[in-house]
């Protein structure tokens, strides 16, 4: 078991990254763990607030999870897409029936002045929810795909044109303006937590928009607690999303070597562990070249007992 005194910060996109964050909250006392999450995918349509990697958090935390898909509710119903279908409405990003109920629940709560902190925790409060989860900021940061069909919203991207498009780069249009999220600005500035786990999320639009809010990735670096961070390329592959075709398209070698230079160049000094999967253990004396010490350990996580124990060697890491 964790120590008593055991207080984690983890940051984290959707899919890939919530699944360590249940390991973690599976793990920790209630109260112990606390999540910050990128909302660089968030957006609006049919005039609703959509948080995508929010509620991908949320509903996962809470076992409400498609497990399927990772995303979305179980057992969902898909009622309101059909009708809105054959009055010939927007359908291209599905949305279910009890899922429509969250976006309308925050929609609300946002017209009525309540900012998205606030409305994330009474959400988690909602959902039964033990740890405490933060957007990564209040303010609006948009990401834009810069590919070769022109500038598309990230949602278009990934959802709309199922990521087909060749990407040359990223924008996040309103983070010059947008302030981390306060609340865990002044626990790190009060070092606050023991660990700092960066989650197996893509690293160009899941946590770069994190780390690229002003002041937030040094905070990071200069709080006592070491920053652990997951690959999320595993032998060359993205176990969930489109990180490993991005990173070709980049330029990038899709390793989780190539992950690493992507923070060490970046962040420099940001990472204290960089931990990889046993089938790229080859890559670890040139990790620990960057100046990330390269800890190899399974990293795959299909049962829950995969998860908690990759979270369980993560809080093992200490600095030395």
């Amino acid at each position: 078991m964790p120590a008593e005194n055991t207080r984690v910060l983890a940051l984290t996109g959707g899919v890939g990254g919530a699944k360590l964050c249940l390991g973690l909250d599976r793990l920790l006392p209630p109260g112990t763990l606390q999540i910050l999450v990128n909302t660089g995918d968030d957006f609006e349509h049919l005039g609703l607030h959509i948080s995508p990697d929010l509620d991908t958090l949320l509903y996962t935390l809470a076992g409400r999870a498609n497990p399927a898909m990772g995303w979305g509710l179980e057992g969902e119903t898909w009622n309101a897409m059909g009708a809105l279908e054959q009055l010939g409405g927007s359908t291209w990003f599905r949305l279910g029936d009890k899922d429509i109920a969250t976006h309308l629940f925050r929609t609300a709560r946002l017209a009525a002045g309540d900012d998205l902190a606030a409305v994330t925790a009474d959400l988690a409060r909602r959902m039964a929810i033990s740890s405490v989860v933060h957007p990564m900021s209040c303010q609006a940061v948009r990401t834009t795909v810069h590919s070769d069909e022109g500038d598309l919203p990230f949602q278009h991207y990934f959802v709309r044109r199922r990521c087909e498009p060749r990407v040359h780069g990223f924008s996040f249009e309103g983070i010059e303006d947008a302030a981390p999220n306060p609340a865990v600005m002044e626990l790190l500035a009060k070092n606050h937590f023991s660990q700092v786990v960066v989650c197996p999320s893509n690293p160009f639009v899941s946590i770069d928009p994190i780390l690229k809010l002003r002041g937030l990735w040094k905070a990071l670096r200069d709080c006592d607690a070491p920053v652990v961070m997951v690959s999320p390329i595993v032998a060359g592959l993205a176990i969930k999303g489109p990180a490993a075709k991005m990173m070709a398209e980049l330029r990038v070698p899709v390793t989780a070597l190539g992950v690493a230079r992507h923070y060490a160049e970046h962040y420099p000094g940001l990472v204290d562990y960089f931990l990889i999967d046993e089938s790229d253990a080859t890559l670890a004396d040139d990790i620990n070249r960057l100046g990330l010490k390269a800890r190899v350990a399974p990293t795959i996580m299909n049962t829950l007992e995969q998860k908690i124990e990759l979270a369980r060697l993560c809080l093992a890491l200490e600095l030395r």
